[in-house]
C-alpha cells in the first residue's frame, strides 16, 4: 500500500508541482577540525545570540557549489544537555536561513553563546543570522 500523500502528489502531475521553497544549494556539515580552524581565520560577525565565522573556500578545495556549515559550543555554555540544546537551535536556524542567504563556496561556523543561544527567541536568532550574513557579505550595513 502507498501512503495517501504519495497518491495525491502523484495525481497532481507536473503542472501542479510547486517550486522548492529554498535554494537548491546543498548544505554540508563541517566535521574536520582543520575546517573549523580555517574558518577561525576568516571573517567574524558577533550577534547577541551567537558568533558567526565565515570564509570563502579556495577553488582547489571541496566542491564550490556547496555551503558548508559547522556548529560548536564550549563548556562555558553549560553541561552537555545545554550545549546540545544550543547546537540543535543553531542547526535549525542554519537550515532555515543559509540555503536562502548563504553563498555557495563559503564555510560558516556558528558558535553558541553562554546562556543566550538556548533561551533567545527562535525568530530573533534567525534575524541575527540573516543580519550577520548581510554584514559578512557586504549586503547590509
Amino acid at each position: 500500500m502507498t501512503p495517501p500523500e504519495a497518491t495525491q502528489a502523484g495525481q497532481k502531475g507536473q503542472a501542479g508541482a510547486t517550486p522548492p521553497a529554498v535554494s537548491l544549494c546543498a548544505l554540508v556539515t563541517l566535521q574536520q577540525r582543520a575546517d573549523f580552524l580555517k574558518a577561525n581565520h576568516g571573517r567574524r560577525q558577533g550577534t547577541p545570540g551567537f558568533l558567526l565565522q565565515a570564509r570563502k573556500r579556495q577553488t582547489d578545495e571541496a566542491a564550490t557549489e556547496t555551503i558548508r556549515v559547522g556548529f560548536t559550543c564550549s563548556k562555558k555554555v553549560g553541561n552537555a544537555v545545554a550545549r546540545n540544546r544550543a547546537k540543535r537551535r543553531l542547526r535549525e536556524i542554519a537550515r532555515a536561513v543559509l540555503p536562502i542567504e548563504g553563498q555557495p563556496g563559503w564555510d560558516y561556523v556558528l558558535i553558541g553563546r553562554q546562556s543566550v543561544t538556548a533561551t533567545r527567541p527562535f525568530e530573533t536568532l534567525k534575524r541575527d543570522l540573516s543580519g550577520a550574513l548581510g554584514k559578512i557579505h557586504g549586503t547590509k550595513k
